[in-house]
């Protein structure tokens, strides 16, 4: 088949979209697809810094949340440009929109389109502050997801809480197929921890948590740091490592500053994902600590799957699709959000019997291998896709 991936948001870029997009190309195109995808990147920069976002930040100024559901608009406009002409030049067997305006843009042609359901559209701009809870801008959007999710010939989610969601607000009846990752490129590297050390700066007798997050609300990305005073305390040479930005950094920093650990946190801020694979491996731990969010809850984590795949033990707190990924005490250990001293307690417990870490860590990845590939997630999306088409 020829299949367009499309999204209104960039690509590539930091964060679980972009992941998902080029680990199901790669899966795909295994299976002899020829795949292609089109995003917001590729609309020319002036177009998006002069057209979309400038206005976008005074229509916020004016109201919060006005500008967020002009600018998603906005991008639907331009990306529905950019799918016809890329649906002029070939012929495209089937669309798989990532997003609800995407799936607009994309119905604008004659292409079947598929849905793929990554979050909660409404909930998560609640939750980031970008739009106001019960506001006109909130109805809008909600209303936006009720329309395209019911327009569309398939609906993909990424875990049962999605697919739940969308039967409840549209009647659609979505097919779950959870995150994924290439266990190709996220495998045990352990054995070159030393070098990658060396590589990025750090001392080889650290013991080394890392965060690879987005630093916003939902990921839980505080928790760490008010846990770690109980870690230091133990462990002095304990550090935990944050790969991402976002508008909790700065309060970070300053409750950092205020536990007086700041010298045992390292902020790296954006981290290309073909690197990523390296700083896993340089870790003794890998933390997901996501928590409830204005209603959103975390999805399969695709974080955690790499973590796991990467043969690294796993602390995550038992939120959203992390208690689907996460077998407790046998592949990762699961602990309450918003639970300091779980969280601090379980950091200890690793550092102090890293045999049972390495147990967890062997298990975890046997996991990811057997449910999580993306060579048997694009077996399955393929069939969605043949499912499409007979519409």
């Amino acid at each position: 088949m020829k299949i367009l991936l499309a999204t209104v948001y960039d690509y590539p870029h930091l964060g679980g979209l972009s992941v998902h997009l080029t680990t199901l190309k790669s899966g795909l195109e295994s299976r002899g697809h020829e795949v292609d995808v089109v995003s917001f990147t590729d609309v020319p920069k002036w177009k998006r810094d002069g057209v979309v976002r400038g206005p976008a930040f005074l229509l916020n100024k004016m109201k919060q949340g006005k500008g967020y559901v002009w600018t998603l608009k906005r991008r639907q406009e331009e990306l529905a440009t950019l799918i016809k002409e890329a649906v002029s030049k070939k012929e495209y067997d089937v669309i798989n929109a990532q997003d609800v305006f995407t799936t607009f843009a994309a119905l604008e042609t004659n292409v079947p389109v598929v849905s793929t359901v990554h979050g909660y559209l409404t909930f998560e701009g609640i939750s980031k502050g970008s739009v106001i809870e019960g506001s006109p801008e909130a109805k809008e959007l909600q209303e936006a997801e009720r329309k395209g999710y019911k327009a569309t010939r398939e609906v993909i989610t990424v875990d049962t809480r999605i697919k739940e969601y969308i039967l409840k607000e549209t009647g659609v009846t979505g097919n779950m197929i959870k995150n994924f990752i290439d266990v190709e490129s996220f495998k045990p590297e352990i054995d070159r921890r030393a070098e990658f050390r060396d590589t990025y700066g750090f001392s080889q007798d650290e013991l080394i948590f890392f965060v690879p997050r987005r630093l916003t609300k939902k990921n839980g990305v505080m928790y760490p740091i008010l846990s770690l005073p109980a870690v230091v305390e133990k462990f002095p040479n304990a550090r935990v490592v944050f790969a991402g930005t976002g508008e909790m950094m700065e309060p970070m920093k300053q409750k950092a500053a205020e536990l007086g650990v700041s010298d045992n946190i390292t902020m790296l801020g954006a981290v290309d994902h073909s690197v990523m694979m390296q700083y896993y491996a340089l870790a003794n731990v890998a933390l997901v600590p996501s928590i409830y969010s204005a209603g959103v809850e975390e999805a399969t984590s695709i974080s955690a799957l790499e973590a796991m795949g990467s043969g690294v033990p796993l602390i995550a707190c038992a939120v959203g699709g992390l208690k689907e990924i996460v077998d407790s005490g046998k592949d990762g250990l699961l602990v309450e959000e918003q639970n300091v001293e779980q969280l601090s307690d379980a950091m200890i417990q690793l550092l102090e019997n890293p045999e049972y870490g390495e147990q967890l860590a062997e298990a975890g990845r046997a996991k990811i291998i057997e449910e999580y590939s993306h060579f048997a997630a694009a077996e399955k999306y393929e069939a969605i896709y043949l499912k499409a088409l007979k519409h």
